[in-house]
């Protein structure tokens, strides 16, 4: 059985959020570092509660994070990719990473960029956070299969249940270049063996 997400509604926005100028791309950089760092905490808030993995913005840019119907304000699809472009880099502590990289490869060049994985953890923490969870069930040894992990009814309760699978092949990997995992199996039937 598996849980669905919160709705829209379950999110309480940070007061920022209803502060008119944080819907401004401010001009000065100082500010609109401050400003973005604000963004970054409101979209991670946004989808750690709503258990969104991978952002389209074209899918959210109505939804009440990017459009403040009580204010009347929104970000533009521009501006919301200037954002995570910020969020993905090291300045925005690699708070988000771009899934299409622009066609044109040129460094600023936002056009095809427009979903992204959100990192409200980033997958070293989470893979700290799927092995205090095999250390504290006691399955250190055991073989769990990746259904398991992110759709198994004994991780109902926890922060990594409905992770995307792209997000846990990178956790995974982690894993398994410090020496704490090994996957078995072919596709869509792999377990995962933890040391």
């Amino acid at each position: 059985m598996s849980q669905s997400a919160p709705p829209a509604d379950a999110v309480v926005f940070p007061k920022s959020h209803s502060f008119p100028p944080f819907w401004t791309i401010q001009r000065v950089p100082a500010t609109r570092q401050t400003q973005f760092k604000h963004w970054s905490n409101t979209i991670q808030l946004y989808c750690r509660t709503l258990k969104i993995w991978r952002m389209n913005l074209s899918d959210h840019l109505s939804s009440p994070l990017f459009h403040n119907y009580k204010l009347d304000r929104w970000l533009e699809l521009e501006e919301a990719q200037m954002i995570l472009e910020w969020m993905a880099s090291e300045e925005g502590s690699k708070r988000a990473e771009w899934v299409n990289e622009s066609s044109s490869g040129k460094a600023g060049d936002l056009a095809g960029r427009t979903t992204a994985w959100i990192y409200w953890r980033r997958p070293e923490e989470w893979a700290d956070v799927i092995m205090d969870w095999i250390d504290s069930t006691g399955q250190k040894g055991s073989v769990v299969t990746i259904h398991e992990i992110t759709q198994g009814e004994a991780t109902t309760s926890q922060e990594f249940h409905g992770m995307d699978p792209d997000i846990l092949e990178k956790t995974l990997q982690i894993l398994i270049k410090r020496g704490k995992a090994q996957i078995f199996g072919a596709s869509g039937e792999q377990g995962v063996k933890f040391f």
